[in-house]
């Protein structure tokens, strides 16, 4: 009798969360990168009190915003009571990565919210790779509002202009920017938070990653690539294909003032863009689709960024088991699904639905098959970062041509 009993329990036990039983009497610290008022804070609280009456555990969030990448890491060092933390996946592994508890000894457990198959069969795999390799072959961070970079477009404004296809090459492309102008709207805009991430995907499809990535590492963009790029963007100013607002858009101008506003139908920017103006624009309709492919030398339309926030468990946590409970809690089942609708955002399990807003850019990010790094490596050094966003604005204001682009990105 006494064989069945503990039979049970072990199976029990591993349903609910692992093969060793967890301590119900536990209480997590968990450090959020969210504010209370976003979707995602007002998600992650209710989650939390959900968890502690389903499991006992309680757990004490702090909304840091993301002031956390300033006061993580010397809480961590003070030795402050810190279970687990989450941030975006990269920032995770690279800057705290000497933090985290390795977490492949969990990833194959069967939980309460898997569906009796093991965590990690159930949960995007794309993105635990990513995490595994930026952990040197071990996953040390689990991701979970999953993100890709690509083109959000306006769907009504696309109808009106009898745009009947999203446009795959740059020729496509500029035909859809004409075709917009003949109803009054700008193809694109942009604003300084992101004509970096503009420069970095528009040299990655003339001359590839590799390329892109040498002119960063080297700092030398005295490049036929850079010059070419100055010419697409003094043509797309001259054509009256860019709004010509975008040269000082200091964000979030771009995406509210213009996009949101319906004055330009493009704009090269995260999934995470609905939610952001879901205020300024309530009944956009979101179509999404890859950066085009410009020359055969680059990359094309299947390479593309893609990444996530992540959480970390700190590995001197008295409570592992306890803290990556809470991590499947919140990136499976009811809890994945409804902060993926709540956000706007994708979700982690596989078995969750897309909001609508992103319904087409699933389809994108299920075709890419190459990452790119976030602005193709242009905001790695701030240097780089700022010369391309004084001279983009001085180039599509007509300022300087592209001649003069290229010679001041070569000093």
């Amino acid at each position: 009798m006494k064989r069945i009993i503990i039979a049970a329990a072990c199976i029990a036990a591993v349903l609910t969360g692992c093969a060793k039983k967890s301590d119900d009497s536990a209480r997590l610290v968990y450090w959020s990168m969210w504010n209370e008022a976003e979707p995602q804070g007002l998600v992650i609280a209710r989650a939390a009190e959900a968890f502690t009456q389903e499991t006992g555990i309680k757990v004490d969030v702090n909304f840091n915003g993301r002031d956390i990448r300033k006061t993580l890491q010397p809480a961590l060092d003070a030795g402050e009571t810190i279970d687990l933390f989450d941030e975006d996946i990269e920032r995770v592994a690279n800057t705290w990565g000497n933090y985290l508890l390795p977490l492949d000894a969990y990833t194959g457990n069967v939980y309460s919210t898997t569906g009796g198959q093991p965590y990690n069969t159930v949960v995007n795999s794309t993105l635990l790779d990513l995490a595994r390799q930026l952990g040197g072959g071990t996953i040390k961070n689990i991701p979970y509002q999953p993100m890709a970079f690509l083109t959000l477009y306006n769907k009504d404004l696309f109808t009106k202009a009898g745009i009947t296809s999203t446009p795959a090459s740059w020729d496509e492309f500029l035909a859809a920017c004409e075709k917009l102008k003949a109803i009054g709207v700008a193809g694109i805009t942009v604003d300084d938070a992101y004509m970096a991430c503009l420069f970095g995907y528009t040299i990655d499809r003339i001359a590839g990653l590799d390329a892109a990535s040498k002119m960063v590492n080297t700092g030398d963009f005295n490049v036929p690539a850079v010059l070419l790029f100055g010419q697409i963007w003094e043509n797309m100013a001259k054509n009256g294909y860019i709004i010509p607002t975008a040269a000082a858009n200091v964000f979030p101008a771009g995406q509210v003032n213009d996009f949101a506003a319906g004055k330009a139908a493009m704009y090269l920017n995260g999934t995470w863009l609905p939610n952001e103006i879901k205020g300024n624009a309530p009944g956009m309709k979101w179509g999404a689709f890859a950066w085009p492919a410009i020359d055969a030398a680059g990359d094309g339309i299947h390479a593309n960024n893609f990444g996530a926030q992540s959480f970390g468990i700190n590995k001197n946590t008295k409570y592992p088991e306890e803290a990556f409970r809470f991590v499947v809690w919140l990136t499976t089942g009811e809890w994945d699904a409804t902060l993926a609708q709540e956000s706007l955002g994708i979700p982690m399990s596989n078995a969750s639905a897309w909001p609508e807003a992103l319904a087409e850019a699933k389809t994108v990010v299920e075709a890419t098959t190459k990452r790119l790094p976030w602005a193709v490596g242009m905001e790695d050094k701030a240097e780089i970062n700022a010369k391309i966003k004084e001279n983009f604005a001085k180039l599509i204001k007509g300022d300087i041509n592209a001649a003069q682009f290229a010679a001041n990105m070569a000093k």
